[in-house]
């Protein structure tokens, strides 16, 4: 059974941290989401043995929602709390690296299931998750989309007589 919990190990927590992915990581961005990243080299190892044991995973999230975004702490927390729980479901998924997630203002305005789908959508923009769709130029709804019944024969009028 998969652990979806969301261990101290699996934050990033530091300030230095935080400076060493944005200025040494890659973004990517929407208009109420960045993501920036540093995906870990396996060459490399930077983290502890203790924090690889504790974090088998290897991915770490680090959530940055300012008081730009929404002035009351209800509402800071609300978008953290839909991004940590997306995290925490599909951590097991990704390469082992860095996250962190930079809310931009729209992102108040945005329901729980838009924020989840606009980070799911910028890992998959960031190559740390398979893309969902079917290569080509079709959306894989329309290309499976089954084709509508046949229209029903035309009622014959009371005047007219039956057919033979």
């Amino acid at each position: 059974m998969t652990d979806y919990r969301f261990p101290r190990t699996a934050r990033v927590r530091a300030r230095n941290d935080f400076d060493r992915i944005f200025k040494h990581g890659r973004r990517v961005a929407l208009p109420v989401l960045a993501l920036h990243f540093s995906l870990d080299d396996p060459a490399s190892a930077t983290a502890s043995a203790a924090d690889a044991a504790a974090c088998p995973g290897g991915a770490r999230l680090g959530l940055a929602v300012s008081r730009k975004v929404d002035p009351r702490a209800v509402g800071r927390n609300r978008i953290k709390r839909a991004f940590r729980d997306t995290f925490r479901r599909i951590r097991h998924c990704l390469p082992a690296g860095d996250y962190v997630l930079v809310a931009r203002p729209g992102a108040s305005r945005q329901s729980g299931e838009a924020l989840r789908a606009a980070f799911l959508q910028l890992l998959q923009r960031a190559g740390a998750l398979p893309r969902g769709d079917v290569g080509g130029t079709m959306r894989a709804e329309a290309v499976a989309t089954p084709t509508a019944p046949p229209a029903p024969a035309p009622r014959a009028r009371d005047d007219e007589p039956p057919p033979a």
